[in-house]
């Protein structure tokens, strides 16, 4: 199968990675910090830690969080289309441009947390999201006379 979308869903996929990464270099140094002795901790959440750990820390955890919500449906919509034998074209532009907002949107909310920076980032992200998933739904049903096609 030759579809360019899959290389922004392996980009997402490995970036996911790097921000799980980020929030345990920083989370665990930070419960070190706290006193924190997660050996000796039964129940409890990550939501816990909020009242606990500096701000900073928290919104590793807060970001990689929301990588595991909206691209849920990046990642169905570029698969259908991947599989459909659509993931090449205007369809795998809309994915790097997804895929370009996620990133700088992780930046912008680990490192300062401006939200309405992050609000903006975020609207403007999810556009492509939904052309994306509109192509998918259509090319699903067999709509190619509306501009799926590849």
């Amino acid at each position: 199968m030759n579809a360019e979308i899959l290389q922004p869903i392996a980009l997402l996929v490995a970036w996911s990675m790097v921000m799980w990464a980020w929030l345990y270099a920083t989370r665990i140094p930070a419960m070190q910090r706290a006193n924190i002795d997660a050996r000796n901790m039964i129940g409890g959440s990550g939501a816990d830690l909020k009242a606990v750990l500096p701000p900073t820390v928290q919104w590793k955890a807060d970001n990689y969080n929301h990588l595991m919500e909206q691209p849920t449906v990046f990642y169905a919509a570029a698969f259908t289309l991947a599989l459909l034998g659509m993931g090449n074209g205007f369809n795998a532009t809309l994915a790097w441009v997804y895929v370009g907002f996620r990133i700088i949107h992780s930046l912008v909310q680990v490192l300062v947390n401006r939200v309405i920076v992050r609000f903006a980032l975020h609207f403007l992200g999810t556009i492509p999201l939904i052309m994306l998933a509109t192509r998918a739904l259509f090319a699903a049903f067999g709509f190619h006379t509306f501009g799926v096609a590849h």
